[in-house]
């Protein structure tokens, strides 16, 4: 007796706990009930298909990343030669892959040659007539990068929407063509225009030194019809806070003294007119540099480019170390955004919507209640199969079953898992691999008691002799719902998630709950020679 108030005991606590952790949340949010925030937190969460939100599917353009990495290896070779004294006629890049070097006069070959060594790393040098050089990236260099690109995407798309708040959010690589297409699915998100451009904006932050400008037009910043060396113009926009911005141009220094890599921080702030502004703090390194280029260029502007665009330009007055300032015409929303983006980092590369499919909370309502009507069903004609077919011990079943799925529900909560519209196929699976290890027991106990064993005796033998049965059959399953879960995309995950728990709290209820059970019923009675299967 006091072996089995243990196990009475034991099961007891694990139902209350798993019940507060999975059932008791539901019933609280359902009906306005005040509960403790920590509990509330571990409630189940609803994916993309059940709630509504935003599916989306971009690709990367890796060709992007290639590109920059081809115009970096361009501007330091440039650098290295005008270090070294090497009159060249031209160096420029031809294509995402490829730049070429042009009138390396003879005399100067050898020491070219010399220059050139650290760009071979990454490129290959062919040479042509007249002093003619081209440089073409590695194949396996263009794979890495390409690879590269897709990971720094994802990563950065996931610091974004994490900093939005989202719930559980899916973000996966997937496409056959070199895998650069991102899924990102963000359950309960209205607002999709602002989540879409957050996700899009390249972010990429730039502090350069202003040669000329700002101009009206691009033609007022050429130097006989042509962009100065070194140099390139980038538009940007004039007129104060609330006031009709016009577009003007800058020329400035193509090399970026400070990009946002250097980056330790962003921030929404107010500038010195209490207008939204962002401000920022450099690293070690990135302030060693910003500290260098504005001590050398005071009195001189210092354009702010923000993917491109020149966001303010102010005057440098003195020497500045590690923390600076964006201010323009930004509204509150405008710097919040920008600082979420800065925070998160630039993108490798630009990104292109494939798909986009909004699911009204409507939709994920009608799933909840088909899933629920399908559970339930489903529960009601399990309970009378067992009820009218293995009678009083059907009882047993049918308890069991309700605690397996109370334990199931509290251990997806507690993980955190999120529950999907496979899942659910995956929960009403659960009743009938439930029902099923059930079977298997009351079948080997029929037997039993066929070969006129006692009751108590045809029990003990019917669990143990099933015992290795449901272990290996549920080892098995386990083993099918981990591939699952590795190789497959959302839906299949969430269904190999609910399966996965279901097994575990299934291989408990059969064994150990449902024998407990017939162990209560057969507690007071000394005799017993019949059994109501």
């Amino acid at each position: 007796m006091s072996n089995l108030r243990w196990k009475v005991i034991a099961i007891l606590a694990t139902l209350v706990v798993f019940a507060a952790l999975g059932v008791y949340p539901i019933v609280a949010s359902r009906y306005g009930i005040h509960s403790p925030g920590w509990l509330m937190e571990k409630q189940l969460k609803l994916g993309l298909d059940l709630k509504g939100g935003v599916h989306l599917v971009l690709r990367v353009q890796t060709d992007d990343a290639l590109r920059l990495e081809t115009d970096t290896e361009t501007e330091r070779l440039r650098e290295e030669l005008q270090t070294r004294t090497i009159p060249v006629t031209n160096v420029t890049a031809v294509s995402s892959t490829q730049f070429r070097v042009e009138g390396v006069p003879p005399a100067q070959d050898a020491a070219f040659r010399q220059a050139a060594t650290e760009v071979q790393a990454n490129f290959d040098r062919s040479s042509g007539t007249n002093g003619t050089y081209t440089f073409t990236m590695k194949p396996n260099i263009q794979v890495n990068l390409r690879d590269e690109a897709v990971v720094q995407a994802r990563q950065t798309i996931e610091r974004r929407v994490n900093d939005l708040g989202v719930t559980e959010p899916s973000i996966a690589q997937q496409g056959s063509s070199g895998g650069d297409q991102i899924l990102v699915q963000l359950p309960g998100v209205t607002d999709v225009e602002r989540a879409k451009e957050i996700i899009r904006s390249t972010g990429l932050l730039e502090l350069k030194i202003v040669e000329q400008g700002p101009s009206p037009t691009k033609e007022g910043l050429m130097v006989n019809g042509q962009v100065p060396a070194n140099t390139e113009i980038l538009p940007g926009a004039s007129g104060a806070p609330g006031e009709a911005a016009s577009t003007v141009y800058y020329l400035v220094r193509r090399v970026a003294a400070v990009t946002g890599r250097d980056l330790r921080n962003a921030r929404p702030s107010l500038d010195q007119n209490n207008q939204p502004a962002v401000s920022f703090t450099l690293n070690t390194e990135g302030g060693r540099k910003f500290g260098k280029v504005t001590s050398e260029n005071i009195g001189r502007q210092l354009a702010i480019v923000l993917d491109g665009r020149v966001q303010s330009a102010p005057r440098i007055d003195g020497r500045i170390s590690t923390d600076g300032q964006i201010f323009g015409t930004f509204t509150q929303e405008e710097v919040q955004n920008l600082s979420l983006i800065l925070r998160s980092g630039a993108l490798p590369a630009t990104l292109t919507y494939l798909q986009e499919r909004t699911i009204g909370p409507s939709l994920g309502a009608d799933s909840i209640k088909s899933g629920v009507t399908a559970s339930v069903v489903g529960l009601l004609l399990v309970t009378m199969f067992m009820l009218i077919y293995y009678k009083l011990s059907g009882v047993n079943a049918v308890v069991a079953l309700v605690f397996n799925l109370v334990i199931l529900l509290g251990l997806m909560a507690y993980v955190g898992a999120v529950m999907t519209l496979p899942g659910i196929a995956g929960f009403v699976l659960t009743m009938g691999i439930g029902v099923d290890s059930n079977v298997l027991i009351f079948e080997r106990i029929k037997e039993e008691i066929d070969a006129q064993r006692g009751v108590r005796a045809a029990i003990n033998a019917g669990f143990s002799r099933v015992f290795w049965t449901l272990v290996d059959t549920h080892i098995s399953a386990l083993i099918s719902a981990a591939f699952l879960f590795q190789f497959g995309t959302g839906p299949i995950r969430g269904f190999a998630v609910t399966l996965f728990f279901g097994l575990v709290s299934n291989l408990f209820t059969s064994l150990f709950v449902s024998k407990t059970l017939y162990e209560i019923a057969l507690s007071h009675r000394q005799q017993v020679a019949t059994l109501s299967i």
